[in-house]
């Protein structure tokens, strides 16, 4: 999740926007424009940046702003809006911001954009238990600016990449309609939602939501080292799985994702199209709310539904081995893997443990998932719907499209909710801040965690690991807590899906593709 909320009601849908940008875009010869179509399972849901913490949403960001810093293939850390950084001691961090960087309204950015959109940032429901850490933004002189930590924080320049400014002044003021322009609204009117001045290689001039949403290259766009060369991208969504693949094999499309397994084989065998794939970190999850349902507060019940769940299957005969059988949170390679911490379906175990909890002849519940956000969703849920049956649990599955299913989800509308998850700073305590901790509606943690799971020591540790510097001692502290969740089975961990995206072989998707699935457009090559 990289995290999910969608927007309920959307007005001034079917509307072509035409957004302030740069004169010089249309002294750009038109013979000379490379355009490609990209389709994806959904477009941006709205043009405000901090409206929805989503995959989808920080590649937009990513295409129309720019951030302070962002990752690398190499998973290191590259300067994109801050030229460099020092730490100055052990809560201050101080960045040196580029100079001669034009929003595209024109305005000039300065130390004021970063101020005001962190200031923005603490505003938004998705993003201010990210930077809860965070005491403040100081402005050293234009150019400069003191990031300021509560206490010792080690992720502080992994949050620096979802800080992507905001023109102020452009935000500033009142809309035509009397509101504030720089007002975060979720559902409903407001100025962001239309409107957008970044910084970034692309603009975008022209949205029909749900339909299109064209990007146009911004002449004045500050880093001219950049290979990309595409001129104009048409971002349309396409639902379907088969629909996105069909017309990507028909030409209609340039470059799509995601990709199910299913289709590797005709991308592969179609001599115009390509197939790129990596390893991911999103693991797939399912909560069993504790608070709708007192059998889920028995730890037995939970380890029976675990243990009667072969998630090893599901990614065999459903993934088609595209994913990682998971019996934790965070994947190997993240501080908080412990090599012990296996699958562990027993369906024999489970049934004593259901016998154990007086649940024999079983009992009922409803469960819910999305049907199209994650590779296989509603197949994955009505497989684990099939095995719980085997330990007398009958489960009511309703499933639907992910536009519908975050409100739903959010409501914890049903007993058993399935949900994947990104760690946001590529750390396994990401996880635990959203998924496991318990819901503190204040500061934004456990905001996901529709099971009501709550642990104090979870929480404990996990704000600890938080402040903790010293790697070893960080990696006891997040280990502990995947063993205090193995040990609970305070979720049902099913796998780490991977990653697959698409296009014709004339584009070079290959550098601009990553394991966070926000793949760097601008710097996308046409050959």
């Amino acid at each position: 999740m990289r995290r999910l909320l969608a927007l309920t009601t959307i007005l001034l849908m079917g509307v072509a926007l035409f957004i302030s940008g740069c004169s010089k875009q249309e002294e750009i010869d038109e013979s000379q424009k490379t355009t490609i179509h990209l389709a994806m399972d959904a477009d941006p849901v709205s043009l405000d940046p901090h409206v929805q913490l989503s995959g989808g949403m920080l590649a937009y960001s990513h295409a129309i702003f720019d951030p302070l810093v962002r990752w690398t293939h190499e998973m290191t850390f590259e300067g994109r809006l801050a030229s460099k950084w020092e730490r100055l001691d052990t809560l201050t961090v101080r960045f040196w911001l580029r100079k001669g960087v034009t929003f595209h309204s024109g305005n000039p950015f300065t130390a004021k954009d970063v101020v005001w959109t962190f200031e923005r940032l603490q505003k938004s429901v998705d993003y201010k238990g990210l930077f809860e850490p965070f005491e403040s933004i100081k402005i050293v002189d234009d150019y400069t600016i003191d990031i300021v930590t509560k206490r010792p924080y080690p992720l502080l320049l992994n949050m620096a990449t979802y800080i992507f400014p905001m023109d102020s002044v452009y935000f500033t003021g009142a809309d035509e309609n009397g509101q504030d322009k720089g007002a975060i609204v979720k559902s409903g009117p407001s100025f962001a939602l239309t409107h957008e001045s970044g910084t970034g290689p692309y603009r975008v001039t022209a949205r029909e939501h749900g339909v299109k949403t064209v990007y146009e290259r911004y002449a004045d766009y500050w880093d001219t080292a950049s290979p990309g060369n595409v001129q104009k991208i048409v971002v349309t969504p396409i639902k379907n799985t088969a629909t996105r693949v069909a017309s990507l094999l028909s030409g209609d499309t340039d470059f799509i994702y995601p990709v199910s397994p299913q289709d590797f084989k005709q991308i592969e065998s179609n001599d115009q199209t390509k197939l790129v794939t990596l390893g991911g970190s999103r693991i797939i999850t399912l909560q069993l709310n504790q608070t709708r349902r007192p059998e889920f507060k028995d730890i037995r019940v939970r380890q029976a539904i675990v243990h009667a769940i072969n998630n090893t299957g599901i990614v065999t005969n459903i993934m088609k081995g595209f994913g990682t059988t998971a019996g934790q949170q965070g994947p190997k390679g993240y501080l908080g893997y412990k090599e012990e911490l296996v699958p562990r379906y027993d369906l024999e175990k489970a049934k004593v443990l259901m016998k154990e909890a007086g649940y024999e002849k079983g009992f009922s519940c409803s469960m819910i998932s999305p049907n199209n956000r994650y590779v296989n969703d509603a197949k994955i849920a009505e497989a684990v719907a099939n095995m719980l049956a085997k330990i007398n649990i009958k489960v009511d599955l309703k499933t639907m499209p992910k536009a519908q299913y975050w409100d739903e989800f959010d409501a914890k509308v049903a007993d058993i909710q399935l949900i994947g998850w990104h760690s946001d700073t590529e750390d396994s305590g990401n996880f635990s801040e959203y998924l496991s901790m318990c819901i503190n509606t204040d500061t934004g943690y456990g905001q996901y965690n529709s099971g009501t799971y709550c642990n104090p020591k979870v929480d404990e540790l996990t704000m600890a690991a938080q402040a903790e510097t010293d790697t070893a001692k960080r990696t006891a502290m997040l280990q502990e807590i995947e063993q205090i969740l193995y040990d609970d089975a305070a979720f049902v961990p099913l796998h780490w899906q991977n990653l697959a995206w698409a296009s014709s072989k004339d584009l070079a998707i290959e550098p601009i593709v990553n394991a966070m699935n926000f793949p760097y457009l601008g710097d996308l090559v046409a050959k």
